[in-house]
């Protein structure tokens, strides 16, 4: 079943992102997409709350692995990496701001990567092999 993505722009920032709906885990999710390496350095760093409906998604334009860290990160998160059908391929789950400046990498190379709240894998049953639910996943050009 593909979710169809619903497409919007936020008001409160001119530059934001578009900001899309997607299912993951039978929960529907609002996904603010970080495809600027701008917005992929930046990610969720200095948000006080994440909403437990609310996930970023980075994509990339290849297959690697990406390593993540907390910098900056005011709530802990959990980390998931995508193939490029959208299928969960590793998760760091629970990973606390406190251990910065450890970096967090997949089992596997990666296309995407969803950060949600921390305890949303264990709380939705997600493991490896569930599938992020997107109508059309957004790419990066060269």
């Amino acid at each position: 079943m593909v979710i169809t993505a619903l497409f919007f722009y936020r008001t409160n920032s001119p530059t934001a992102e578009p900001s899309i709906v997607g299912e993951f885990g039978g929960v529907s999710l609002r996904i603010e997409v970080a495809s600027t390496s701008e917005a992929q350095a930046r990610g969720l760093s200095g948000r006080a709350r994440i909403p437990g409906d609310y996930g970023m998604f980075f994509v990339f334009q290849k297959d690697g692995m990406y390593g993540f860290w907390m910098k900056d990160m005011l709530v802990p998160i959990d980390i998931f990496w995508l193939d490029d059908k959208g299928q969960v391929i590793s998760i760091a789950e629970n990973v606390a701001t406190s251990s910065y400046p450890n970096v967090f990498y997949p089992n596997a190379q990666a296309r995407y990567v969803l950060e949600t709240v921390a305890g949303f894998a264990r709380a939705h049953n997600i493991t490896t092999s569930t599938k992020l639910m997107l109508k059309n996943f957004p790419i990066v050009s060269e």
